[in-house]
């Protein structure tokens, strides 16, 4: 057979079912590795489709990715006792809780007969899955260069082991089980145990605080920032960047991570195909020199712990927290080191004393002048939060407030802040590109 030249994309296909909000309706749309496909679509990249998924979205995935320009389409394995349906509460939400795979303990996977067109496959990128890895292994040309997305469904890197030797690039993401619990304190044994596999390039990917790539030939790395802006779509941006970022290795690895870097971030600001494409097509035009000195934001997540953040709010346990739980899962999600005084000086009642009041007040004002900013959330205009951040101000630190429900448009609180605004989205924006400044002025 002759081998071809087209990026085999291995994996799962989903149906994407965006739940309805107050402010927005419900959306419906295919996911999994037609995220991916959707990536390579918009770079005018040649590709391929071994999809695993239940019988009936194979008709369906298969016209639509034809319609992508999917030069091949193999129904690689069934999906049996699920749907492969993904709900998802808030597609600006990066954090896990966001995703729910309908049925996903029940479900299993049944490798299919006809799949010796696997054998004729150069290159892949394998999205691991519900599916045996081994005997996929088995299923593919003997000397394939194979990539892989880690980020989830990856119970161990024992999976790959049968690729050690055929392997091009591995890519993950902070907010990956595996990175949680092999590098959130370090990367040097994650990055041993991934060049046991031999790749070529290691990308992590740090969400808002940029990605870094890993050259492993040349033993050298590159740090590239996030073009921050306002997230309308997280479901699938980190399938693009990986998608776009293999396709281009024939290259200069540095310059893939930087191009493919671009094509994320266009998938995050819309969730309309041609859209997406006319945007990546216009950023992809830049050379990567250009890209280099447009900028960005760079805050890996290593270095986050290194500034404290004064949570300036009244997190008292009798009042309504939703957004106050809102904000804290995601300062926690994204590695923040939060201080948050009432907590750690006490919770005082109507009927503290004085002299508590007073201990209380000197120990919340020692711990805003040993942290580095602040992040408030003057919830109903609670007068200590409005005390904390003019305290704040007076001490230069730099304030981010999210203000919810608009119940603080003045002034002083709006002006003095560095970033002030109704939505997390932007504060968290701001909170990255704040910490990043403070961490350049440091270094």
């Amino acid at each position: 057979m002759n081998p071809r030249q087209d990026l085999l994309l291995v994996g799962e296909v989903y149906v994407d079912f965006t739940l309805p909000k107050a402010a927005a309706e419900s959306k419906l749309r295919l996911g999994g590795i037609v995220h991916a496909a959707r990536g390579l679509w918009a770079i005018d990249a040649n590709f391929s489709v071994a999809a695993v998924c239940p019988g009936y979205l194979v008709d369906q995935a298969r016209t639509y990715l034809e319609r992508l320009g999917c030069s091949e389409f193999i129904w690689l394995a069934e999906v049996k006792g699920a749907p492969n349906v993904m709900a998802i509460g808030d597609p600006t939400e990066l954090a896990d809780q966001a995703y729910q795979d309908i049925l996903r303990d029940e479900k299993s996977v049944e490798y299919r007969g006809e799949v010796e067109a696997l054998k004729t496959f150069k290159t892949c990128l394998i999205f691991p899955g519900k599916y045996d890895l081994t005997v996929l292994r088995s299923l593919l040309a003997e000397d394939v260069q194979a990539s892989f997305d880690i980020a989830y469904d990856l119970p161990d890197l024992q999976s790959l082991s049968s690729f050690k030797g055929n392997t091009a690039a591995v890519v993950t993401s902070t907010s990956s089980p595996m990175f949680l619990e092999k590098a959130s304190e370090d990367m040097s044994s994650l990055l041993a145990d991934l060049r046991d596999l031999s790749p070529q390039a290691i990308l992590l990917k740090e969400n808002r605080g940029g990605s870094r790539v890993f050259d492993l030939r040349g033993d050298q790395f590159d740090e590239i920032p996030a073009l921050l802006g306002e997230t309308v779509n997280s479901v699938g941006v980190g399938d693009v960047y990986s998608a776009v970022f293999v396709s281009m290795l024939d290259g200069a690895v540095f310059d893939a991570g930087w191009r493919a870097a671009r094509a994320a971030t266009c998938y995050s600001q819309t969730t309309y195909p041609d859209d997406f494409k006319r945007d990546v097509q216009r950023s992809l035009a830049l050379s990567v020199e250009q890209m280099r000195g447009l900028g960005g934001t760079f805050l890996p997540w290593h270095a986050r712990p290194d500034f404290q953040i004064y949570f300036a709010a009244p997190d008292f346990s009798y009042v309504d927290r939703t957004h106050l739980e809102e904000a804290l899962r995601a300062l926690t999600y994204h590695n923040f080191r939060v201080r948050r005084p009432v907590q750690e000086n006490g919770e005082l009642t109507p009927q503290s004393s004085m002299h508590e009041m007073r201990a209380a007040y000197l120990g919340d004002l020692g711990l805003l002048e040993e942290c580095d900013l602040v992040f408030a959330l003057p919830l109903e205009r609670d007068p200590g939060t409005l005390v904390e951040i003019g305290l704040a101000l007076a001490l230069k630190k730099p304030v981010i407030t999210f203000d919810p429900l608009k119940e603080n448009t003045n002034t002083m609180v709006m002006a003095g802040s560095a970033v002030y605004s109704d939505k997390l989205d932007s504060c968290l924006n701001g909170l990255f590109e704040v910490i990043s400044r403070l961490r350049a002025t440091r270094s």
